[in-house]
């Protein structure tokens, strides 16, 4: 009688532990749940910039790796990307309240419909630079050649401007390469005739012997910019999160031209993957404060 007793009792601790053991996995994906719902509220309620691996978005990354973010007081999130298209979607779907990206990309996203603030000019430029196989010296040598660049982009109409100055006997190809690492890889192993970059890509490829042929600078073009969606930043608590956003941002271009570009190596080195010997050769930048573009770059970049 007492083995069978036992035996009962056995079965009825099993029972009892499966028991509690479906009550924890039931409990233990309550809390999952509950956690996911608290991290996607927190996500839809943060302040997002989509952001490049580039030069111009070094102040958004000092902002977020510094105390500067703490003087913000809301919750800042940089979504990072390699492809300007791609920080683009972001800003069209909505999973981002502002982008880094160019008056050209701004202008088409607004002709199909997504309204956008321009916050603050960037000092962004781009530099045609040609392959030392493909022994490019002059723009009169670009027939048959490939440049590469993003459709309906500054370097779209950088290309354009450059070829009609060429007048190449033949037409030269545009070959849209859109993740700027990718672009930089197949300058440096002669995979592409030409290709625009801007910092700090630029001096990667002219460091690596490649030619530079062009500077946007040089035709007078400011087409970098700092673009919010409209409804995003004018409802809400988002129009004060902004002044506050930009009140850091400011504060972080000013740091940046205090010290100069080369004292961010480490910031530079972990955003945008470059080396020390890039680093090394960047020119001294300037990075002005947030200010609306000017009216002449905004309309020659609709204009395409």
């Amino acid at each position: 009688m007492a083995r069978k007793n036992f035996f009962h009792l056995i079965i009825l601790l099993g029972v009892l532990l499966f028991v509690s053991c479906g009550e924890s996995v039931e409990e233990e994906r309550a809390r999952t749940r509950a956690e996911q719902a608290r991290l996607a509220a927190e996500e839809r309620a943060a302040f997002k910039v989509a952001v490049l691996p580039t030069l111009d978005c070094l102040p958004l990354y000092l902002l977020k790796d510094s105390q500067l973010y703490d003087t913000t007081k809301i919750d800042i999130r940089l979504k990072r990307f390699t492809a300007q298209m791609d920080c683009d979607t972001a800003l069209i779907g909505g999973s981002v309240q502002g982008a880094v990206t160019d008056l050209v990309r701004a202008a088409r996203m607004q002709r199909k419909g997504t309204v956008l603030k321009y916050v603050a000019a960037t000092n962004a430029y781009w530099q045609l630079i040609t392959g030392k196989r493909a022994r490019l010296r002059e723009l009169s040598q670009f027939s048959d050649k490939m440049v590469a660049m993003t459709r309906y982009s500054a370097t779209d109409l950088l290309t354009d401007i450059a070829l009609k100055e060429a007048k190449t006997k033949y037409p030269a190809y545009k070959v849209q390469i859109n993740d700027v690492g990718v672009r930089l890889h197949m300058m440096l192993n002669n995979e592409m005739d030409a290709a625009w970059f801007t910092e700090p890509q630029a001096t990667a490829a002219r460091a690596a012997g490649h030619f530079m042929m062009k500077d946007s600078r040089k035709d007078s073009l400011q087409l970098g910019v700092l673009a919010f969606r409209t409804l995003d930043v004018t409802q809400g608590k988002r129009p004060q999160e902004l002044a506050l956003f930009l009140k850091a941002y400011n504060a972080a271009c000013e740091r940046i031209n205090r010290n100069g570009v080369q004292y961010y190596a480490p910031l530079i080195k972990k955003y945008m993957d470059a080396t020390d010997q890039t680093i090394g050769r960047l020119p001294k930048l300037s990075f002005p404060i947030a200010a609306e573009p000017r009216q002449k770059d905004v309309d020659k970049a609709a204009a395409l």
